[in-house]
């Protein structure tokens, strides 16, 4: 079976959550189409996927047509969080499973059940028509939106999940989310040697960092006020000789090392496999807020410091972890910046982090009380007895944990024979125009919806 896979474009994130569900579909042809940051993490990790269509620098309409020729071809789409690609799948009648790690994020400003009539009226002759009925929809939106209209949706365990798939669920129309632990990539971990000798006394892993404002060289205060900090961190601490600072922004030409008095700081980007290594033998680690570098850690029983958040994702991560060791240890602009307002709305609260951290780093008064509170946070997490690490840990599975992503895709993943029955592609695609597992037909829908019930290969 052919199934077409692709990542929302923010962070690496949902790129990571991509590979670890691809690497889950053995035996099937498995094609990642995107650009961006979700496409350098896919080139990052080719093993990952058969084929790789990548369409950075492509013009919208040719990346579009690359795209459409895609998924037209599929048996199956898979999506982590990119609702356009939700909607293209929907559009092409092929059957779509989203999968999504911040269920309970989205910020949703009109009345869901707006939001399923749209979807109820969604007009399926074109792409082009379909996204001109969804275009009053906030980005956040699109993705609720998407949820509504694929074949199948995953979400990951976090606080708040329940109650937002029961109002979905109220709607009407069938959906059910397949609830699940973390999304993560469990061979990997698997192989993971534990009982390696260290190559660093400190990690430091700051994620993919580009999204929809954030970038490399624009609105990047926060890797300016890193690369401020990170000769002090060599001074203040003797004991992290060997330090590793990894992130998409270090990738190829763009890494750097940094010395000072015989230790040093390397910064690079490192395979996903190979940062799991790190991550499993290095005796601390600093880890910028998100969920699924956050669960990798978890799942190698090791408890990070949280850095300072780079976008809102971070701030309603950490604000939903408060009650933990996790959330009460994390570092936060709020220690340097007690009245800094960081707006709940996404994009307003992520240009207020970049704000506060162009402060920080331009304010010599500011930077050494972000140095002073940060010393702070990494001395307590460092004195955590290995006691206190394991409570940390499992307060947090606890908390986050859920059915094996292996087993929710194994009861959705549509099998070979199962798309191949009739005419092969054409057959998936009768079969992907159903609203969803139950036999419902969706409004538009030509034949019944996927049964889901082939194995995960």
């Amino acid at each position: 079976m052919r199934i077409v896979m692709g990542a929302q474009n923010c962070g690496f994130g949902p790129a990571a959550e991509l590979v670890a569900i691809s690497r889950l579909l053995h035996g099937h042809e498995r094609v990642f189409v995107g650009d961006g940051v979700a496409a350098a993490f896919a080139r990052r990790n080719p093993d990952a996927f058969d084929t790789t269509r990548t369409t950075d620098g492509m013009p919208a309409d040719t990346a579009d047509t690359v795209a459409g020729d895609l998924v037209g071809n599929c048996d199956q789409v898979v999506s982590v969080m990119d609702a356009d690609l939700v909607l293209r799948a929907v559009v092409a009648g092929r059957p779509v499973v989203l999968v999504d790690s911040l269920f309970s994020f989205w910020q949703v400003r009109r009345p869901l059940g707006r939001i399923g009539e749209l979807c109820e009226g969604l007009p399926r002759s074109s792409l082009a028509a379909a996204r001109r009925h969804l275009s009053g929809l906030s980005p956040h939106e699109h993705v609720v939106a998407a949820h509504l209209l694929a074949t199948h949706s995953v979400v990951q365990n976090f606080p708040g999940v329940p109650r937002r798939a029961a109002e979905l669920a109220a709607l009407g129309g069938g959906f059910t989310a397949h609830l699940a632990g973390p999304v993560v990539d469990a061979e990997g971990l698997r192989t993971v040697d534990r009982d390696a000798a260290p190559t660093h006394d400190l990690l430091v892993d700051i994620g993919g960092f580009k999204n929809f404002l954030l970038d490399f060289d624009v609105h990047n205060d926060y890797l300016l006020l890193l690369r401020r900090w990170l000769p002090d961190l060599l001074r203040d601490w003797p004991r992290f000789r060997r330090v590793l600072v990894c992130g998409g922004p270090f990738g190829g030409d763009r890494q750097r090392t940094v010395s000072v008095a015989g230790r040093r700081a390397d910064c690079r980007l490192v395979r996903q496999r190979d940062l799991l290594q790190t991550v499993a033998t290095t005796p601390y680690h600093l880890l910028a807020p998100g969920l699924t570098a956050l669960h990798e850690a978890l799942s190698l029983g090791r408890l990070p410091l949280a850095m300072h958040e780079q976008h809102a994702a971070h701030t309603f991560t950490v604000r939903s972890l408060a009650d933990t060791l996790f959330g009460r240890s994390a570092g936060r602009f709020a220690d340097v910046l007690p009245h800094h307002v960081v707006p709940e709305d996404d994009l307003a609260g992520t240009v207020a982090l970049v704000e506060a951290a162009a402060r920080v780093r331009q304010d010599d008064a500011l930077y050494a009380r972000f140095r002073r509170t940060f010393n702070e946070r990494i001395e307590h997490y460092v004195a955590l007895t290995p006691a206190q690490r394991r409570h940390g840990v499992e307060e947090l599975r606890r908390l986050l944990g859920g059915e094996p992503v292996r087993t929710v895709l194994r009861g959705i993943v549509v099998s070979p024979p199962a798309t191949r029955a009739g005419t092969g592609r054409e057959a998936a695609g009768a079969e992907g125009r159903g609203r969803r597992g139950d036999g419902r037909e969706a409004p538009g829908g030509g034949g019944p919806a996927d049964t889901g019930r082939g194995p995960v290969r």
